[in-house]
């Protein structure tokens, strides 16, 4: 599921991110320590994630959006809490590293539930189901997995992307990348073959004709949102109250459609 500006975008998140509170929460979802969230800042939920990640997250016009973007808003939303939003760098936000350090709240960057990951987090109830897929460019001779000894296949460091690469393309030459923006730039600029990752990430390179995806794999994926594994038990079952009223009252499907709606 990128060389930061943290300063730069903490500040962003300050200002043109922040969502002003509104109601939808209970008495026992407000803000601050009395709610017993333990969050970072008092009255805000703030959420570390790996921009841009299309159709994740992303920046347009000045904020942040995306999938997982639009999600975190309206959770916040129903906890009567304001939205705020770091960009960091997704290996230190998989293996809760800033979440350890208290930057954060919440990660919330198609983040994959491994058995791996749930030693060191601790994971919402599952918002989606992913695949992962191969990108070639369209005049490729790379038909699909079996053609990729000797190719170097662009993987975004710390990703399930990265882990499938390995086991499944022993052959092929993987280089690391820290983001898909870099990624992208490689593929494009032809420094590498192809690109092994999420396929909703994958599909947006295909839009201008250059790219297409050579194949897909069903890997059984689900996203969660990562917290502490220690400390945040009352904030993941506030989060999952909200995923599931989002579910109920329909709110999670129509941000579903924005975004993934064929």
């Amino acid at each position: 599921m990128l060389s930061k500006k943290s300063a730069m975008l903490a500040a962003m998140a300050a200002g043109a991110l922040a969502l002003s509170a509104c109601g939808g929460g209970s008495d026992d979802a407000g803000s601050g320590e009395d709610s017993g969230l333990n969050l970072v800042a008092e009255g805000s939920l703030t959420v570390c994630s790996d921009i841009p990640y299309p159709p994740f997250e992303f920046e347009e016009n000045g904020e942040y959006t995306g999938f997982d973007m639009d999600l975190m808003r309206e959770i916040a939303t129903g906890m009567d809490l304001e939205l705020a939003v770091q960009d960091v760098e997704f290996n230190g936000l998989q293996s809760g590293a800033v979440l350890a350090a208290r930057q954060c709240d919440i990660g919330a960057s198609a983040v994959t539930i491994t058995e791996e990951r749930q030693a060191n987090l601790a994971f919402s109830d599952p918002y989606y189901d992913s695949l992962q897929s191969l990108l070639v460019p369209t005049d490729s001779d790379i038909a699909s997995i079996d053609d990729l000894a000797g190719k170097k296949v662009g993987v975004q460091q710390g990703t399930t992307g990265e882990t499938y690469a390995s086991e499944n393309a022993p052959e092929a030459e993987l280089i690391q990348f820290p983001s898909d923006a870099e990624m992208y730039a490689a593929v494009q600029a032809g420094n590498v073959d192809a690109l092994l990752q999420d396929l909703p990430v994958n599909i947006g390179h295909t839009e201008d004709g250059a790219f297409t995806i050579a194949e897909e794999y069903q890997t059984d994926e689900q996203y969660g949102f990562i917290m502490a594994k220690e400390g945040s038990e009352a904030l993941v079952t506030a989060v999952n109250e909200q995923l599931a009223a989002l579910r109920d009252n329909g709110t999670y499907q129509d941000i579903y459609d924005s975004y993934f709606a064929e």
